[in-house]
């Protein structure tokens, strides 16, 4: 049965972690709708790609332009079954938005599936849903998983890691992993004939 999912994104989202799982979702025929704290249906926000090319760090360059397909004012999380939040620079300033914050605490509150990746565990951690829970992040997000009194997954890059609703991965090489977990939760069922 096709599911209904929000997406939470913002400028400099990192450009894979939109992308990718937006269109993964809309090939297994669930309906996405990508939105961002003041922008509404047809804007855009810029993505950023990070690469990991042997620095401390990763790497940082201009990405897409991602188009949004719903207004965030009209928001209502009765309306879904699911919440997916991309990675990046994007999360730094969309938790401290009060609604994206409320927005995340009522999905986790209806134990409904919940996907982050990457730096969305700041979110994750500011909505003050990871006490006691098991949390995969990028490894420069631990300290914020394990303040928010997470456990902390060390986990491959390309892997994932689920705690019952909550789905999460270090970033944007673990899709595979994390997409896959986060259609098991939502209960999708893929069949090869």
């Amino acid at each position: 049965m096709s599911k209904k999912l929000l997406m939470l994104v913002g400028d400099y989202a990192e450009d894979y972690e939109t992308m990718v799982p937006f269109q993964t979702l809309l090939a297994v025929g669930h309906t996405v709708h990508a939105v961002c704290p003041d922008k509404k249906a047809g804007d855009t926000v810029a993505t950023a790609i990070h690469d990991f090319e042997g620095a401390q760090t990763y790497s940082e360059k201009p990405g897409h332009r991602f188009a949004l397909n719903h207004d965030f004012d009209q928001v209502d999380v009765d309306d879904y079954d699911g919440l997916v939040i991309p990675g990046g620079r994007a999360p730094e300033y969309l938790r401290m938005n009060e609604r994206v914050l409320e927005i995340v605490r009522q999905f986790d509150s209806a134990g409904k599936p919940i996907a982050a990746v990457c730096h969305a565990a700041q979110i994750l951690a500011a909505a003050g849903i990871l006490k006691g829970r098991t949390c995969s992040a990028y490894p420069a997000c631990a300290a914020e998983v394990r303040l928010a009194g997470g456990n902390y997954a060390e986990i491959g890059i390309d892997q994932a890691h689920t705690d019952g609703n909550l789905v999460t991965a270090p970033a944007w090489p673990a899709h595979p992993a994390w997409m896959a977990q986060f259609l098991a939760v939502l209960g999708t069922r893929i069949t090869h004939a």
